[in-house]
């Protein structure tokens, strides 16, 4: 029996996905739910699992888009399992000599010059590009008037190696979709940034004091994003319209509080989302956080679980960036940016000392938050991290660290 397997969709609104890299060849035994090629969508990288065990044919190449329902392969239920191991590629005592195969020769490459249409020629010749820098979508490759109007030209011309070594790799699509929706960000929104700084002491001396409790008591640590994450919670209730949304001519308001967390995977950076994190503890957020990081890590995060969020915390931080101005995760309104703790001098009651400090940026859509209400939501999550023990721990800290 030969067994079609189509690509299974990966989550909602999502049509399409590129085959990333195949894990088999073509040929090979495969086993049940053994994974055989990585998918790329916009949002994730995912594992796609053969549905049967057998010999697969592979109906698809590496880099290919492919729709959500298209067969991308067949495997043959009916061959049996080869001697000495459950593959195809499981060596054997015999020798054997492979010609190397051929670069395959793409349609844009066969058509690298003087591919396009006259309409579409006159059109890249006004962007100052040539037609090998364009990918065709008509017949045979050819690039069309359309292609050449979406052409989007490089910033300033190819730098002239002169002999020295360059190396080109293909953006994932979920780098690609991360790049147009940088853009979309800068382009659809009225974006601003507004700064202050974070005196980290009365964090760091609270993490010095129960840090080692608070980890044998929950099996997780207790880190600087519980503090921001209920900082931010308590910020968004004091100020609504940063955790709101545009949705054509109205403003969403958001009852909850569902924070993305930016964090980087082996794909690229991966925003998965803590929900309700209006209802959760320091114990439930760090859970959370630490659930969402692995899963992140180890390329299992769902695309579920990366849909949604109405506010974004980024920690460039942890890459030693002393300030920044984070772009707004859309279709949210705001995002505020975490940096690196640096001990620097600062007046305390006249005198000179030595503290912790943590700059914050908080970037936000002016369309709908004003400066007033920007400038207030930063300072209120200020507020809370320069005196957690009251603002966020209702003055119990044990209570609050359920210890």
């Amino acid at each position: 029996m030969i067994l079609e397997m189509k690509v299974p969709s990966p989550g909602e609104s999502i049509t399409e996905v590129e085959i990333a890299e195949w894990l088999v060849a073509d040929g090979d035994y495969v086993e049940k739910d053994q994974a055989i090629a990585e998918v790329d969508s916009d949002k994730a990288t995912l594992e796609l699992p053969a549905e049967a065990s057998g010999t697969i044919t592979l109906k698809a190449e590496e880099g290919d888009a492919v729709e959500v329902g298209q067969v991308v392969c067949l495997i043959d239920t009916s061959a049996e399992a080869p001697e000495g191991g459950s593959t195809a590629s499981t060596e054997s005592n015999e020798v054997k000599v492979e010609t190397p195969k051929q670069p395959k020769q793409s349609k844009n490459e066969t058509y690298a010059s003087g591919s396009a249409s006259p309409a579409a020629k006159k059109i890249l010749a006004e962007k100052s590009m040539d037609a090998s820098q364009v990918k065709g979508t008509g017949v045979d490759g050819r690039i069309t008037k359309e292609d050449a109007v979406k052409a989007v030209p490089s910033m300033g011309k190819a730098i002239d190696t002169d002999g020295r070594g360059t190396s080109r790799s293909k953006m994932s699509m979920l780098r690609r979709k991360v790049a147009e929706r940088l853009v979309e960000a800068k382009n659809t929104t009225a974006m601003l940034t507004t700064f202050n700084e974070v005196d980290m002491s009365p964090i760091f001396a609270l993490r010095k004091e129960y840090k080692e409790t608070f980890k044998a008591k929950h099996g997780v640590s207790l880190g600087f994003m519980s503090f921001f994450s209920l900082a931010v919670v308590r910020a968004l209730k004091l100020y609504p319209a940063v955790n709101s949304m545009i949705d054509g001519k109205e403003m969403l308001t958001y009852d909850f509080v569902d924070i993305s967390i930016a964090v980087s995977g082996p794909k690229g950076l991966m925003v998965p989302v803590i929900r309700n994190a209006e209802n959760l503890s320091f114990r439930g957020i760090e859970s959370e956080v630490k659930r969402l990081a692995i899963r992140a890590r180890d390329g299992q995060i769902t695309v579920d679980e990366m849909t949604g969020g109405t506010f974004t915390i980024s920690n460039g931080g942890v890459f030693g960036s002393m300030l920044s101005t984070p772009i707004i995760n859309p279709p949210q309104s705001g995002i505020l940016g975490m940096h690196n703790i640096v001990e620097r001098p600062v007046a305390i009651d006249g005198k000179v000392e030595i503290r912790p400090i943590m700059f914050v940026a908080l970037s936000y859509d002016h369309r709908i938050i004003d400066g007033k209400e920007s400038v207030g939501f930063l300072v209120a999550v200020k507020e809370a991290l320069e005196n957690p023990i009251e603002l966020l721990m209702n003055n119990d800290i044990k209570t609050a660290l359920e210890l």
